[in-house]
């Protein structure tokens, strides 16, 4: 574990520990105050003379002020617990937050660090082995490949680090010019085909359509939904990639088989760090910040994206973007 972890595992229990306390306190002092109460009335009641023509005046009139201050006592410890209960309540969900940030981040230092080395270490071999060995052509293009398909790869993790933290950071500068949706998404497409030949994909684009936007944005979005589904469907299933025209919105569909995403996760596939707990998706390569920053872009060209079942298996994402006609 963390040494942040641990420090806000321990305040967490330092905290508990006070809250009970305070509590405990709270209640002691009202069974206190609320005896106080009754032995004074006592004490009163005890004092009148029978013989006093006021006496029960004077009775009903200690009884009123009991009941007066036992209500008081039980309004202020009222307000009091209700205060401490959503003092605790905030707390528990403030730290809370920040163990799980903890812990995603720890997994992302984690998956990073190997989706850094891996390619590195795989371009390394290959351009080793080209250096040392004599092969013949259909070796040096398969190594060629090979250490373009890594490099690519590791130039699209860190697109995705850079671009993420200048969104979040307000530092990136957004364009606003027209785009030829249909166009950028089979050029994205035909990419995708170029970089693995051995994998199935399919594409159904309607040709001029038109958007406004970021083009390095979007294109980033639109690769990140592929390098998706790559990642998380099995290599002999294919990959579908559309565009289409739906009621003055252009949908950008990127479907896929894998094993797809339970109900309950998919409002979390897009927050930082998020990675699926399925066991089936989970051991795939990732750092959880792919579909997060393709949010966050979505969300700055002012368009939608959403994730839904594909059938038989697997799933859909949707983006949709206002058409320019």
């Amino acid at each position: 574990m963390p040494a942040k972890a641990k420090k806000i595992r321990l305040i967490f229990f330092i905290y508990w520990v006070l809250l009970l306390y305070i509590v405990a306190a709270l209640v002691w002092w009202f069974v206190a105050l609320n005896t106080q109460n009754e032995q004074m009335a006592q004490f009163k009641i005890n004092d009148l003379r029978k013989d006093d023509i006021q006496h029960d005046a004077k009775y009903a009139g200690i009884g009123s002020e009991k009941k007066r201050k036992t209500a008081q006592y039980v309004g202020e410890g009222s307000i009091f617990f209700l205060l401490i209960a959503a003092g605790a309540a905030f707390v528990y969900r403030a730290v809370s937050r920040e163990l799980k940030l903890s812990r995603q981040q720890q997994n992302f230092m984690m998956a990073i660090t190997h989706e850094l080395k891996t390619p590195i270490a795989v371009s390394k071999l290959n351009l080793e082995t080209l250096q040392l060995r004599k092969l013949d052509d259909a070796q040096r293009e398969r190594l060629i490949q090979n250490t373009l398909q890594e490099t690519n790869r590791l130039n699209a993790l860190c697109n995705n680090m850079l671009v993420s933290s200048q969104i979040e950071a307000g530092g990136y500068r957004i364009t606003n010019e027209e785009i030829n949706i249909s166009e950028l998404v089979q050029n994205c497409a035909t990419d995708f085909i170029n970089r693995f030949p051995k994998r199935k994909f399919a594409t159904a684009v309607i040709e001029g359509l038109f958007i406004t936007g970021d083009i390095m944005l979007i294109q980033i979005a639109v690769n990140n939904l592929v390098d998706n589904a790559i990642k998380y469907s099995p290599k002999e299933a294919p990959i579908t990639i559309g565009v289409i025209e739906n009621g003055g919105q252009v949908e950008i569909n990127v479907e896929d088989e894998g094993p797809g995403i339970e109900e309950a996760e998919k409002k979390n596939v897009f927050e930082k760090y998020y990675r699926s707990g399925n066991e089936a998706t989970r051991l795939a390569k990732g750092t959880g910040l792919g579909l997060y920053l393709t949010k966050m872009i979505i969300a700055a060209q002012h368009g939608k994206i959403a994730v839904k079942d594909n059938q038989p298996k697997g799933s859909i994402f949707t983006i949709q973007l206002k058409q320019v006609i």
